[in-house]
């Protein structure tokens, strides 16, 4: 009987304030989403980082014709030197792969790669250098390799391709961080919102609420409606935010990925934790805002 007339009077209450109701929902539905947005960035560059880290490769450049470095005052690599620096590189525990590149297959690749660059034109096989392409089984240990080779006769360079990708990710992360301030933001709005609706509605009921006063009812039982209507339009809000998530997801998918196959994109599973996340912060964001508000406007 006591949980009947409460949720009759929560219902009462979203229907006499529907417009503020109708508002706050939205309202919700919107700053969730964004949170969302920036929850799912977060996953895309983890992702990201996974599926490009575990491709990077550090190229350990021989001495060629063009080759101006120190280590390679005494020339062009030789046979002996390349041998040795491939023995060397394979016997480093943090090494996973070794694979030799050719001139010839250096330049085929240049060939390929710039096909519509008049650059194409006036570069020859003998102009680029071999290397070796090397697979770490930890990209982070660059540095063992690195100061292994670096300066060695026959070794013009040694090039990590994860700090092409840092610059890459640090902007990632940029933006990431934008969209999550921006999220939080929105949320912050949308308690404010809630709290100006409570406000609102306490007034307009100020009558009943002086009469379940006199007639003994608790602090909690004369709060506890408002407190579930604001937890109800959040609910509300998160769902309708779960909606637009999943149909963010389901965009990514069916349009973009087929485009962008060089790289992964979240999963489903990076939808519904963000979503279970966005629940309990729409509904304790509710909660406080509404208890906050009941204990200033509606002092029992």
């Amino acid at each position: 009987m006591r949980a009947r007339f409460i949720l009759s009077e929560v219902g009462i209450g979203l229907r006499r304030n529907l417009t503020m109701t109708f508002a706050v929902v939205i309202t919700v539905a919107i700053s969730l989403s964004l949170l969302g947005i920036g929850l799912l960035s977060n996953a895309q560059v983890r992702v990201m980082k996974d599926y490009w880290y575990d491709k990077i490769e550090v190229s350990v450049y021989l001495c060629g014709s063009l080759s101006d470095s120190p280590s390679c005052s005494g020339g062009m690599v030789t046979p002996q030197q390349r041998l040795e620096i491939q023995n060397d590189l394979e016997e480093l525990p943090v090494v996973e792969t070794v694979y030799y590149e050719s001139q010839s297959e250096a330049f085929e690749r240049f060939q390929e790669r710039f096909k519509d660059s008049a650059i194409s034109q006036n570069v020859t096989a003998d102009q680029l250098p071999e290397s070796f392409r090397v697979k770490l089984k930890d990209p982070t240990q660059f540095a063992v390799v690195q100061s292994a080779f670096s300066g060695r006769p026959g070794v013009d360079v040694v090039q990590d391709q994860r700090s092409i990708l840092e610059k890459f990710f640090r902007l990632l992360n940029v933006l990431r961080d934008g969209a999550l301030a921006i999220g939080f933001a929105s949320v912050l709005t949308a308690a404010l919102l809630i709290s100006n609706t409570l406000r609102i509605a306490a007034f307009n009921r100020r009558r009943e609420t002086n009469v379940m006063k006199l007639v003994g009812a608790s602090s909690f039982s004369i709060q506890l409606p408002f407190i579930l209507e604001g937890m109800f339009s959040a609910l509300l809000g998160w769902g309708f935010s779960v909606g637009l998530l999943s149909g963010l997801k389901y965009v990514i998918d069916e349009r973009i990925a087929p485009l962008l196959t060089f790289t992964n994109f979240f999963s489903w599973s990076d939808v519904w934790l963000s979503s279970a996340y966005l629940l309990g912060t729409g509904l304790l964001v509710s909660a406080l805002a509404s208890v906050l508000t009941l204990r200033k406007y509606l002092k029992v």
